[in-house]
């Protein structure tokens, strides 16, 4: 049960902090959400822009931002290649969506990203977590500045 519990929180901690870094426009921009997302789901460049019907040329100005609202359309096919949210591609890309107030800007990304996780894939996460922080809190302890 604790685990269980450990597990929710840690998932929680990455949507929240997802959630908080958008809201204070600290967070990834649109083109490395869209990269992370391909690499999460293991696709290639090409075979992403493929499932999305777009060129590789133009995934590649989307991932590094040189598109500055990519079409409702492209993002629909986005939304479907990558698994996330279309409504979430759209708020990112700056087109407002119905029924969503700009208070109330959920981190669906940052869920969808991790929805499909495996047992295994979730508990290797949680430990390299616990590593990291052990890591970091390691070397705070010292007096050596941490990395990341």
């Amino acid at each position: 049960m604790l685990a269980v519990n450990h597990k929710t929180v840690v998932l929680s901690t990455v949507v929240l902090d997802i959630h908080c870094r958008a809201r204070m426009f600290v967070g990834p921009s649109f083109g490395a959400m869209l990269k992370q997302a391909r690499e999460v789901r293991e696709l290639s460049a090409i075979d992403a822009a493929r499932a999305a019907r777009i060129s590789p040329a133009y995934l590649s100005k989307l991932e590094n931002d040189a598109v500055k609202k990519p079409s409702p359309h492209v993002l629909q096919q986005l939304s479907e290649a990558l698994a996330v949210p279309y409504a979430e591609l759209m708020r990112l890309s700056g087109y407002r969506v119905p029924g969503e107030s700009d208070d109330n800007a959920p981190a669906t990304v940052g869920a969808a990203l991790f929805a499909d996780l495996t047992d295994d894939e979730r508990e290797e996460l949680l430990e390299y977590l616990a590593w990291y922080r052990a890591r970091r809190r390691s070397r705070r302890g010292n007096g050596r500045r941490p990395e990341g």
